[in-house]
């Protein structure tokens, strides 16, 4: 931060995770702790109705996954650009709009950064994905202004955006020692963001870098995707997706599809959805497979293993061990399985859609091939991704960033700059 003027964050909201950083007085950027000494803070709210409380982060989502009663919402971010964002919903103890649920996240975000940083600047600088929605530049300009609006309302006079891949390049330029093209990667729980840039030491100075940005493009498939498709692959076939009924007919895929997205997965707990679910009972030859499902729902357990599959994927991405999903609350004994060469195959579509969004932003850009790829966003530390990566960019090199914080800290270094 500029010593003796108030800070500004940079904010990079996601649709998993967000960050918050800025810049101390030395000119680096600083990545606030968030909860506890994490610097995330999962993009998750639950309005507690018990004692009518509103919880941010890993707390919502423990106070949801104990069984406190309430309305946990998550992927906030992938309403941006939608119908819904003017709609209202239920909490517990009331209704609230999905625009003013996301003001009510930006502001808790501002009020942890306040609370080590004492007075913030009336300006912020957010983060957005190359496209909000894919093909339709109407609905994304509608997300930006909802956005916009949503800081406004969280007590921001002045609200920028930045686009998420070039703020990560300027955090990873700070570590390149010569210019070099670099391919910035940035997958994260709701968009796959790609930019091709020049950077390098004698480039950090200057404040007008839009010579330097050769490409942009981004697609709108990532991690709660991935999670969504081994959803669908490996648990819901032991609800019953995919399962013939009695004359041969598959039951019907739409409380599946639901179930396994995370932003829906609470429209299947309503009164009407329930009853419509219980009536696909003669649907299913094998009723085992329509009491786990029901059970699921009068649980309210979808969320809970949709959070399972998230780990699982994880696990199996990291060690390359099989994972198991426990699922004993739903049947003594139920478990599914994730294995590496399972994941790869699943998620090969998928991550086709990614790398060939990512090859296209090269040839945008003119380029024969980047000198490296630098990698952010959670979901890039994917190892199918990778190895799908390698094989599309042979030669080049990987370079893992700072996968949870890279945007925040570019934001803050690209806020510097506009004053």
């Amino acid at each position: 931060m500029t010593r003796g003027r108030a800070p500004t964050l940079g904010i990079d909201f996601g649709t998993s995770n967000s960050a918050v950083a800025v810049l101390d007085d030395g000119g680096a950027a600083r990545a606030l702790a968030l909860e506890g000494g994490a610097t995330t803070l999962p993009t998750a709210i639950f309005f507690n109705a018990e004692d009518r409380s509103v919880h941010f982060g890993r707390d919502a989502v423990a106070l949801y996954l104990q069984g406190v009663d309430g309305r946990l919402m998550r992927s906030l971010k992938s309403l941006l650009g939608s119908s819904l964002m003017q709609e209202s919903t239920a909490i517990g103890w009331g209704s609230a709009s999905y625009q003013d649920i996301l003001s009510r996240f930006l502001a808790e975000l501002a009020e942890r950064a306040r609370a080590q940083v004492g007075e913030l600047a009336p300006e912020v600088l957010l983060g957005r994905p190359v496209h909000f929605v894919d093909d339709s530049p109407e609905r994304d300009r509608q997300a930006q202004e909802s956005l916009r609006r949503a800081a406004i309302a969280a007590g921001f006079r002045d609200v920028r955006f930045e686009l998420e891949p070039i703020a990560a390049a300027f955090d990873y330029e700070r570590r390149l020692e010569r210019e070099s093209l670099v391919l910035i990667v940035d997958i994260g729980g709701g968009t796959s963001d790609f930019t091709v840039v020049r950077l390098g030491p004698d480039r950090v100075a200057h404040t007008d870098r839009r010579a330097d940005v050769l490409a942009t493009a981004g697609v709108h498939v990532a991690g709660t995707d991935f999670d969504r498709k081994l959803n669908l692959a490996r648990v819901m076939p032991l609800l019953g997706l995919g399962h013939h009924g009695p004359v041969g007919r598959p039951v019907p895929s739409p409380v599946f599809m639901e179930l396994a997205t995370w932003h829906l997965i609470n429209f299947l707990y309503a009164p009407k959805v329930m009853a419509r679910v219980r009536a696909l009972r003669t649907n299913f030859s094998d009723t085992q497979l329509h009491d786990r499902l029901l059970r699921v729902l009068e649980l309210r357990l979808g969320h809970r293993i949709a959070s399972e599959v998230e780990l699982a994927k994880i696990a199996c991405s990291s060690t390359g061990e099989t994972a198991r999903l426990a699922l004993d609350e739903v049947e003594a004994g139920l478990e599914a399985t994730l294995d590496a060469p399972t994941m790869a195959a699943e998620l090969a579509p998928l991550l086709d859609q990614v790398v060939a969004c990512a090859r296209e932003c090269v040839r945008a850009a003119q380029a024969v091939a980047p000198d490296a790829i630098y990698l952010t966003g959670g979901s890039s530390a994917l190892q199918p991704l990778q190895g799908q990566l390698r094989a599309g960019f042979p030669g080049v090199p990987l370079v893992e960033g700072d996968l949870f914080g890279g945007v925040a800290a570019g934001l803050a270094y690209a806020a510097a700059h506009r004053h």
